[in-house]
């Protein structure tokens, strides 16, 4: 079974200890002051703050929590760069109060959210999910947030919305990865909406109780556990409903390696390495990749009699 519904278990109860998360708050932060200082911007002052009225959710897993120090040091986000230790050292240029994400399209009621009137429109869960990277390597992550279906039935789609569009900060001078021309900017990413609405995808507003550290994405990023790691946009500053299937940023930049669905899936592999095995991160050995991470009973029916080796 991949879900189960444990006693309320409160996010200080798997928090890694205290001291590794003061230490790299304190080197990260003076890393920060210095870009902070060099951009004309201060690191996120919201950076550390817990999160109020945050519930159980029955979406656990029986697996180990990744470590928090793990979790905001080790990541993916090109906007700050492309060695993993790169987000954490650099996104304390990014500014994320004033926010704003619009929600537009092929829906009835367009409307542009403050970030801080979207947090009250649902309320607030923690979620364990994996996440899987196409890269090799994995975390589970106690993720916080509500479900994108929340916020896409407040816009009542049409009938002509099939996808859903995000799109994320296109911003050098906060985010200096953008610099480069390692992608086409902003950064875009697309779900079919049959995909956003499933109650497994989530709006993820914090990790570990607290609010969503710059380098994991603030102040509002998506996660959809079932597909690789690039699927779940960062720093979300629109929302588009569309007829037509999204180009993508990484589909735009290599699609014979990225496809548009990048479904978590042993059996097709990357072009130059395989995906039938990955390596959790803080463990040595390397474990069996679960066909859609391990959440086939909730996802595999989106796919029936679809050709998975086509539509990668």
């Amino acid at each position: 079974m991949l879900i189960r519904s444990p006693d309320t278990i409160l996010p200080s109860e798997i928090t890694p200890p205290e001291i590794y998360r003061e230490r790299r708050r304190f080197m990260q932060g003076m890393g920060a002051l210095a870009t902070g200082a060099a951009l004309g911007s201060m690191p996120d002052a919201h950076a550390g703050v817990k999160l109020a009225g945050v519930r159980s959710s029955a979406y656990r897993l029986e697996d180990d929590k990744t470590p928090y120090k793990d979790v905001t040091t080790y990541n993916n986000f090109y906007e700050f760069g492309v060695d993993k230790s790169d987000p954490a050292e650099h996104a304390g240029s990014l500014r994320t109060r004033p926010w704003t994400v619009t929600l537009e399209g092929a829906v009835r009621q367009p409307k542009t959210y403050d970030i801080d009137s979207l947090l009250k429109l649902s309320p607030l869960e923690e979620r364990v999910y994996r996440l899987r990277c196409v890269e090799g390597w994995s975390m589970v992550i106690p993720w916080v947030g509500f479900p994108l279906a929340d916020l896409l039935r407040r816009a009542e789609p049409t009938g002509n919305a099939k996808y859903v569009e995000f799109l994320t900060l296109d911003d050098p001078r906060q985010m200096p990865g953008q610099r480069s021309g390692v992608l086409d900017w902003p950064y875009v990413e697309g779900l079919r909406l049959d995909e956003a609405m499933n109650p497994l995808t989530l709006l993820a507003v914090g990790l570990y109780g607290e609010v969503l550290p710059n380098q994991n994405g603030a102040p509002i990023r998506l996660v959809v556990p079932w597909k690789y790691g690039f699927k779940s946009a960062k720093s979300i500053v629109k929302i588009r409903l569309v007829e037509r299937q999204p180009q993508t940023a990484w589909m735009k930049a290599a699609p014979s390696e990225y496809g548009f669905y990048s479904n978590v899936n042993p059996q097709v592999d990357h072009p130059r390495w395989s995906q039938a095995k990955e390596r959790r991160i803080g463990e040595f050995f390397k474990r069996d990749t679960l066909m859609f991470n391990g959440y086939g009973n909730q996802v595999a029916q989106l796919y029936r009699g679809m050709d998975l080796k086509k539509f990668f």
